[in-house]
């Protein structure tokens, strides 16, 4: 006896696969404020649980290395610290990747600019969906080299958080808190 025939479509192995999302936190922790991208990184891995599809990381100072591990993510949101906004320090914005490239620091101690770092991807093939949070800053200059942030980034970070934590749960994420285990409520964010 022959087998029914069927016209079976195989499904894609992606589909019901969540998108791998990374948060890139740059920055350096020894010049002030410019250290306010890995602050975000410490917070967000001490206070919240984040499901496997989801990785925070302290990524230091930007360079074209970070390719690599980019190719493994879908969307990419970077945090750092901007400045030339018009804005008062601790002011949190959202940039498009070109955009984040007006507000770069000329001094600042970034190897490449995210905008650099998309552009080569995109060079060998690879194009992830790059988003941006910047927190102004006041002073990522420092005489000497200063580990912490000003009063007004410091101020900021709750907000930045909160923000990371709302791009998240938009793409559908489901966060816990760390110290109960219960689903984020959305709207409390206590460092």
């Amino acid at each position: 006896m022959n087998e029914p025939e069927h016209n079976a479509v195989e499904p894609d192995s992606t589909m019901d696969q969540p998108e791998r999302i990374v948060v890139m936190c740059i920055g350096n922790t020894l010049m002030l404020d410019e250290g306010v991208g890995p602050r975000v990184a410490e917070e967000l891995l001490t206070h919240f649980l984040l499901p496997a599809n989801v990785d925070v990381l302290d990524c230091g100072t930007m360079g074209m290395s970070l390719l690599s591990i980019m190719r493994q993510y879908d969307v990419i949101l970077v945090i750092d610290a901007v400045d030339n906004t018009g804005h008062p320090p601790g002011t949190v914005l959202t940039f498009s990747p070109e955009d984040i490239a007006s507000y770069a620091q000329p001094h600042s101690a970034h190897d490449t600019r995210f905008i650099d770092v998309l552009e080569a991807a995109d060079f060998i093939g690879y194009r992830p969906k790059g988003y941006c949070l910047g927190v102004q800053i006041l002073n990522m200059n420092p005489e000497q080299m200063t580990i912490g942030l000003t009063p007004p980034v410091e101020q900021a970070l709750p907000l930045m958080v909160y923000s990371v934590l709302r791009f998240l749960v938009e793409r559908g994420v489901e966060i816990r808190d760390k110290a109960t285990g219960e689903l984020w409520d959305g709207i409390t964010v206590e460092l």
